[in-house]
């Protein structure tokens, strides 16, 4: 028996060993290459200054060029970068070719310098993903050991983007499977989350934190808390709003039977319309204006209107289904924070900045399926006096989102609710719902009743 214990604890101990030296290397080198993507962003965002014309004029140009280059260089690096490397991981064994790192680098770069609604997460993923199969590849990994360093990919490029390591690890082993987190890879993603955050510190990366001014009163306080939960309905339904919005804009655009550098170069002209009619405030990253959103001064968001959240949908539907190149997270911050800002200016003026934040940590909730790593997102962000509202909503506007998911190849573990049918082991992109038997009985019986009722209160003359 001692022997036993002895094999089993020295067996625990070289594993974690391995993987804590593994997932810190590999930590490191994504870390300094997904900083060297943010630097380059950084820089090309500081030189539109140098054009002689407003720099979104180059949008139609920029799209078709990154048309081009994915589908010359790398095919899978076109779209917003986290669902390929979900598909990846789940159909190739985390096998991703190399050629995406410099390809999503410029052609992100291309789409965000010229005022494409994407965002920066979804490379930086990709980026660190590509990077982990690369070193695999190189040191001649098993598949299953491949796997884990891509996922460890995703949650170092996701902490790096964003300056959150915890949610980044916890992101990329939750992003996988709905309903399932795979602690196998939690150890690995933990120290690579740190590792890349670090680096990225270290190399000159700052982060931005939000200041809420936000504390709980000592005294339970019942009707926020209701507000919170009102809340958490109204960002589900914003969620599925943008998972059909950018989904079927996709779809439509891939439909029409016409050149996809036409269509590239339509969709660019069409936002760049739009751009003059709405404003500037839409393109881009919009980093601005979800600063604004989570402001405690209430003049800095008089320039939000109630339709903010709407039109960024909107644009942000263009770009990817048009062909740019860029994650869609950031895009779904400013979403749930433009649309949590106008939410608690209808229902709670005094807590305005509340709302945005649980707005931004909540339909990214929904949108990804990532309740648990959106809670701590909200933590590392905001800070803890926000933890337990910001738990409340996304985990309701996760459940009221439905099987759905801005990631098509994410594969469903769970059932959102008892009452309905639903598949379990197929991806998001393949999911049918249907009633239970028994509840479409319960209802049958329950439509009889009433039309009985009807019947007997209202007899035909």
């Amino acid at each position: 028996m001692i022997q036993k214990h002895i094999t089993e604890q020295t067996a625990i101990f070289f594993s974690v060993f391995k993987w804590v030296f593994l997932s810190s290397i590999v930590g490191v080198v994504i870390g300094a290459t997904v900083t060297l993507f943010l630097k380059i962003l950084a820089y090309s965002e500081l030189s539109r200054g140098v054009l002689p014309f407003d720099f979104y004029y180059l949008l139609p140009f920029a799209l078709v060029l990154s048309v081009w280059l994915s589908k010359t260089f790398a095919p899978t690096a076109e779209g917003h970068g986290t669902e390929k490397v979900i598909s990846a991981i789940h159909k190739e064994d985390g096998k991703i070719d190399v050629s995406v790192i410099p390809v999503k680098t410029l052609t992100t770069v291309l789409t965000i310098f010229a005022g494409g609604s994407v965002g920066k997460e979804g490379p930086g993923a990709q980026i660190g993903a590509g990077m982990a199969s690369f070193l695999s590849n190189l040191l001649k990994f098993r598949k299953k050991d491949r796997k884990k360093l891509v996922i460890c990919g995703i949650s170092a490029g996701f902490a790096t983007v964003f300056g959150t390591p915890i949610a980044g690890a916890i992101f990329g082993v939750e992003v996988l499977i709905i309903g399932v987190i795979m602690y196998d890879v939690l150890l690995p993603s933990f120290i690579a989350g740190f590792a890349a955050f670090t680096t990225a510190q270290f190399l000159g990366i700052e982060y931005t934190y939000y200041d809420l001014h936000f504390f709980q009163d000592v005294s339970l306080d019942l009707m926020l808390i209701f507000k919170v939960v009102v809340a958490g309905l109204f960002f589900g339904f914003i969620s599925d709003i943008v998972i059909t919005a950018i989904s079927k804009t996709h779809s439509f655009i891939k439909s029409i039977k016409i050149s996809m550098y036409i269509k590239a170069f339509v969709g660019g002209t069409l936002i760049v319309i739009l751009t003059l009619i709405v404003g500037e405030q839409y393109i881009g990253l919009g980093l601005d204006t979800i600063a604004q959103a989570l402001s405690p001064n209430p003049s800095a968001s008089s320039d939000l209107h109630w339709y903010t959240f709407i039109l960024k949908t909107i644009f942000t539907s263009l770009s990817l289904g048009a062909g740019g190149s860029g994650g869609v997270i950031t895009p779904i911050f400013y979403i749930g924070a433009t649309s949590g800002n106008f939410f608690g200016s209808l229902i709670s003026p005094e807590h305005i900045p509340l709302f945005a934040a649980l707005g931004f940590v909540s339909v990214v909730a929904a949108t990804t399926n990532t309740p648990i790593a959106s809670t701590i997102m909200a933590v590392e962000l905001f800070g803890i006096d926000i933890a337990h509202y910001a738990a409340l909503s996304a985990v309701i506007s996760f459940l009221i989102s439905g099987h759905r998911s801005i990631f098509s190849s994410q594969i469903l573990a769970m059932r959102k609710s008892e009452m309905l049918s639903v598949k379990i082991g197929e991806e998001v992109e393949n999911i049918n719902t249907s009633l239970e038997e028994h509840e479409q009985e319960k209802i049958a019986r329950l439509k009889k009743r009433l039309q009985e009722k009807y019947k007997n209160k209202y007899p035909r003359k």
